[in-house]
């Protein structure tokens, strides 16, 4: 087991761990070694590397994470939230949530650049069809229509996950995010997690494939942490993805990874040659021993 796992379950378990025992879990890792070799100067690098670092807590404590935090806060955080595709008529609510969430797992929920995004969701991200928001650019009209009649599946599932990240940094004392979360999951239970309400078919391409860390599909893994985290398991509507989850145990509470995202930034934590260390410990830990 790579010591940045040991770490992420500690920390899943709350588990105190000395700020030594820290350090040498972090430098005897082969993953956290993997993260830290390379730098491009390129937005969506930074993206997707920071949400690889973001796994792994204390982390931050890094100075690779350090400088990666300064490009963020320089070249892509701004007073509207994280643009990571241009100028600020090119937000898009998927990015913007991802980096949001990153942001919270590196200790940053409180910053400016995290509460700006925050922000953005609270006053523009729709949870609902047939609403209209009042985010004045088109940018998020060209990909994919992320606001439009119908809101991208994909932009409300990872905002949905960057907001339970956020709440349970700020121990749920935020109740305008809690209130945006009853609306994101009940929307998100209507369509059973990852069904089209027209025919049942899956909503999206990766979306009942199991991957980590997270990127920019949304996938069975994201979902499996919605519903473990705000508790949806006793759900009538959570029944078919507990039961997809069963069909890809490999044995018993056993799981392989299924895609491999690949853009630069992104590191996979696993390849798809055998169990997934990773997801077969944090799957029982998010669904509370449930599978």
């Amino acid at each position: 087991m790579d010591t940045a796992l040991i770490l992420r379950i500690a920390s899943e378990k709350n588990e105190y761990l000395e700020n030594n025992e820290i350090s040498s879990l972090l430098s005897q890792s082969a993953l956290v070694g993997k993260l830290t070799a390379d730098f491009i100067d390129n937005p969506l690098f930074a993206v997707f590397r920071v949400m690889g670092l973001s796994e792994i807590p204390h982390i931050e404590t890094l100075s690779y994470t350090q400088k990666m935090i300064g490009y963020i806060n320089q070249n892509i955080a701004t007073q509207q939230g994280f643009l990571c595709l241009g100028g600020v008529e090119e937000i898009v609510p998927c990015y913007n949530a991802m980096l949001l969430e990153a942001y919270c797992r590196l200790g940053l929920a409180a910053s400016k650049e995290a509460q700006a995004a925050l922000s953005w969701i609270e006053q523009y991200q729709l949870f609902e069809r047939n609403q209209t928001t009042s985010w004045p650019h088109k940018g998020i009209c060209k990909h994919g229509g992320c606001l439009g009649k119908t809101p991208c599946y994909i932009g409300i599932g990872k905002t949905v996950r960057a907001l339970v990240t956020y709440s349970e940094c700020v121990k749920h004392e935020n109740q305008k995010v809690e209130s945006l979360l009853m609306q994101g999951t009940d929307y998100m239970l209507r369509h059973k997690m990852f069904q089209r309400l027209s025919d049942g078919r899956p909503i999206s391409p990766h979306i009942t494939d199991i991957m980590f860390p997270q990127s920019y599909a949304l996938s069975l893994t994201d979902l499996t942490y919605i519903v473990g985290k705000r508790q949806l398991t006793a759900h009538e509507n959570s029944v078919a993805l507990l039961h997809l989850l069963q069909e890809k145990q490999i044995t018993t509470g056993q799981w392989k990874i299924d895609y491999l995202y690949s853009y630069k930034g992104y590191i996979g934590f696993e390849t798809r040659r055998k169990a997934s260390e990773w997801i077969s410990v944090l799957f029982p830990i998010w669904l509370s021993g449930l599978l």
